[in-house]
């Protein structure tokens, strides 16, 4: 099956999660779950607080290769957190990732089933490898993606400058659609 790059976009559900195509009513309730951790985001490529967050939003509405969506909290009935596909290609690699959540569903399940939506359905779509690309002093998110089963393939040295300044070093991480257990 080739991958389908078109089919990406949709909405997704499952359990106390729904996974939407960002639109212009995710802005601000995005910009009120991004302040709820202030700390977080010295370790983010982007600040998404303060006047920083229009720039973001700016910035990520004109990548082009990224499928971006709104991540929505069914429990609380409110917008929680974003994540992408990133540069799905023609041969079947698509990285997850840019993803931020709330402290709010952190440690509930939340990341698990959002994780398993988005690769269940990036599998679906024909993508056979799916690639997850973290700060390594994001241990935190070190940790998640290796629970999904991925693979840790390398670190990408000093290869981002964060908005802070700082040449991070870049853990990146790979789950073939044969080695997911879901």
């Amino acid at each position: 099956m080739k991958p389908d790059r078109s089919s990406l976009s949709k909405v997704l559900e499952s359990a106390n999660v729904r996974i939407e195509p960002f639109a212009a009513h995710h802005v601000e309730p995005l910009r009120t779950a991004c302040a709820e951790d202030q700390e977080i985001w010295k370790i983010y490529p982007v600040n998404m607080i303060g006047e920083d967050f229009d720039k973001a939003m700016a910035a990520f509405h004109s990548l082009e290769n990224w499928v971006r969506f709104a991540l929505v909290d069914l429990k609380q009935d409110r917008l929680v957190g974003t994540s992408n596909y990133i540069n799905p290609d023609a041969f079947g690699v698509v990285e997850i990732g840019g993803t931020y959540i709330a402290p709010s569903v952190r440690g509930t399940g939340f990341n698990k089933v959002m994780k398993t939506l988005m690769i269940d359905h990036a599998y679906a779509c024909g993508f056979t490898k799916i690639e997850f690309r973290v700060d390594t002093r994001n241990e935190r998110s070190m940790a998640a993606v290796l629970k999904l089963g991925t693979k840790q393939e390398g670190v990408l040295r000093q290869n981002r400058v964060t908005w802070t300044g700082y040449r991070r070093d870049t853990a990146v991480f790979g789950l073939l659609q044969n080695e997911w257990a879901g």
